[in-house]
């Protein structure tokens, strides 16, 4: 592991047990990115306006003040949406209410665990009945693939939902 490599996997450990802890720092608040990017409210109205467009509908799992979740939400899936991709984001360890895919309440942080989401950023797809129609892309991965992985994951999933 590079010496850069370590200093991120620390400051992630870092950040996680500050949050934990219930002691977020300044830097933990929403950065802009995580202000473009939507935060889900519903799952299952996200879904249903993904599928109305015959598209699936993109789900990033981040974590606040995370350096990872950033490039890849800046980089990757903000310009996805503008593209026309119906693109949302779940928060790890956020009271944030949310909708689950059926409608009940619960929060950002309890649909993570729900959907047994360990690692951020996870961007995940979602299809008719609530399937993942891709493999989950997990992490950042290396720099110079991720766009790649990403493309392979989108047409993947778009063949899912149109049937193709």
């Amino acid at each position: 592991m590079t010496a850069t490599a370590r200093f991120f996997h620390a400051r992630r450990r870092l950040c996680l047990q500050l949050l934990l802890a219930g002691a977020a720092p300044a830097w933990a608040a929403l950065d802009a990115s995580e202000r473009l990017l939507p935060t889900s409210q519903s799952l299952q109205h996200d879904l249903a306006l993904a599928l109305a467009r015959k598209q699936p509908l993109v789900v990033m799992a981040s974590l606040h003040g995370c350096p990872f979740c950033k490039i890849v939400r800046e980089h990757y899936l903000l310009p996805l949406q503008q593209s026309g991709a119906l693109v949302t984001q779940i928060h790890f360890l956020s009271p944030e209410p949310l909708r689950d895919w059926n409608g009940a309440a619960t929060t950002h942080g309890g649909m993570v665990r729900q959907l047994e989401i360990e690692v951020a950023p996870s961007v995940l797809f979602y299809g008719t009945g609530r399937r993942e129609v891709a493999e989950r892309l997990i992490g950042s991965s290396i720099p110079d693939f991720y766009g790649a992985y990403l493309d392979e994951r989108m047409k993947t999933a778009r063949a899912a939902v149109q049937g193709r």
